[in-house]
């Protein structure tokens, strides 16, 4: 059981996607805080399934596949929630941006596999950097509300964060892409 729990963290955050969908539609003042408590407690399994999964040496292929389809999952469906609730081109825009370079990036990854070289597109350190920043304007624009015990509004800290990840977004795309380029035809390492 122990060794399959990774796995089953992972699963576990793409059933979370549709109590994420139903709660954050609920209409109860509680509903958007509730669905950004959810949309954290994904995020945690996200750490947790791979840090189990190096701890106890139990990393496998479908886990490796499996993890960062869970993970797009989420975000896009946060995203498209999002961008129905706010219902403008500001919230449209950054989301498009995200959407599209996860996208991109997939494809891009699945072709270095097919060319071996896999290795050239794995995840960076700007890569990281993004999905915090991502995560943090998720959890922020889920929430909605002003934080109740200092009474702080949350939900344009949400937007520039989002704005951030975007930006973060494409750079790390053109990082991908240049590292990729040479297995492309292109000259150069």
């Amino acid at each position: 059981m122990m060794k399959k729990l990774p796995n089953l963290l992972t699963w576990l955050r793409i059933l979370m996607i549709p109590l994420l969908v139903l709660v954050f539609y609920l209409p109860f003042e509680w509903a958007r805080p509730a669905s950004s408590v959810l949309f954290g407690i994904a995020g945690l399994t996200d750490w947790l399934d791979g840090y189990l999964a190096r701890r106890w040496q139990v990393t496998s292929r479908f886990g490796a596949f499996l993890d960062p389809v869970a993970d797009k999952l989420l975000v896009a469906t946060a995203l498209v929630l999002l961008v129905d609730d706010v219902s403008a081109w500001w919230m449209t825009l950054p989301a498009l941006v995200i959407v599209s370079r996860e996208i991109a990036i997939s494809a891009l990854r699945e072709w270095m596999a097919e060319v071996g070289q896999r290795a050239r597109v794995a995840v960076s350190w700007l890569g990281k950097v993004k999905t915090t920043a991502q995560i943090g304007a998720l959890l922020f624009l889920l929430f909605k509300l002003p934080l109740p015990w200092v009474g702080i509004e949350v939900f344009p800290l949400g937007v520039v964060l989002l704005y951030v990840a975007a930006l973060l977004t494409l750079w790390s795309m053109v990082d991908y892409m240049k590292a990729a380029f040479p297995s492309a035809g292109g000259t150069g390492d």
